[in-house]
């Protein structure tokens, strides 16, 4: 059950913010985010080994796209593409909208089902395939302005135990500062274990059968003209590893 906290605020100088934990197989290989595609120069993303797409990427636009599974839909599935690849798929976009707008052509059952969020500096969409309910479509939906979280369910579900437990801790939490490098208070939730005996109330977890959160990233995206964005990226769980900026000249250093 991966996690991205998303805020929006369209007047200010960085006008989205979002904050990604990873929850994983273990022994399933990755890459932290790089150039890691040829083909695909412009993008940098943490590539999944195994299947070879991603979870979480950014290209040279500042153009952002990650993806969560829906519940009960973790793993790859005979007779389905890998979910990664529509990550890379997005990226080859500068915009959101437009990104989402080719998305919403390809054929839902072709895929297990997802959660996605495209995010520019003015657009935050998020594109739900609920294949899990039958054939259907994919559903584009504007992320409203303020702090959004979504893991496997619905936008803002507290029917999820980390939305419920979480939602309102963020809103409280001073926000992060991308000018000062200060993301003190978020980088403090992002670390929170469950603090009874259901993994799932935590942001970071472990389990006793090996899934559990890998990494984790903050993002920061700046008005039009006023910088580059920044990318802070943790390779373990955030409450044991520290955030590193991502080493990248597209990258700002914060």
């Amino acid at each position: 059950m991966c996690t991205i906290v998303i805020l929006r605020r369209p007047e200010h100088d960085w006008p989205v913010l979002i904050a990604a934990n990873r929850d994983e197989m273990s022994d399933r290989p990755w890459r932290a985010p790089g150039r890691h595609w040829p083909e695909r120069p412009e993008i940098v993303a943490g590539m999944d080994e195994l299947a070879g797409g991603s979870w979480l990427g950014m290209n040279d636009h500042g153009m952002t796209a990650a993806i969560l599974n829906r519940e009960g839909s973790l793993g790859p599935a005979d007779g389905k593409r890998s979910r990664g690849e529509l990550v890379l798929d997005a990226l080859d976009f500068a915009d959101a909208i437009e990104a989402a707008g080719m998305l919403s052509q390809l054929e839902p059952t072709a895929y297990r089902p997802f959660n996605m969020v495209l995010a520019d500096n003015r657009d935050v969409l998020w594109l739900r395939n609920r294949a899990e309910d039958g054939p259907g479509h994919l559903e584009v939906t504007p992320l409203p302005d303020g702090l959004s979280m979504l893991t496997s369910r619905e936008l803002n579900d507290i029917k999820s135990p980390r939305i419920a437990h979480h939602l309102g801790l963020f809103a409280a939490a001073e926000t992060p500062d991308p000018e000062t490098g200060d993301w003190m208070h978020w980088r403090g939730l992002l670390g929170r274990v469950s603090e009874t005996e259901d993994p799932g109330d935590g942001m970071t977890i472990r389990t006793d059968h090996g899934f559990a959160t890998i990494s984790s990233s903050l993002i920061a995206l700046p008005a039009p003209g006023l910088g580059q964005p920044i990318w802070q990226f943790a390779d373990g769980p955030p409450d044991t590893h520290d955030y590193h900026p991502i080493n990248d000249p597209a990258l700002a250093v914060g």
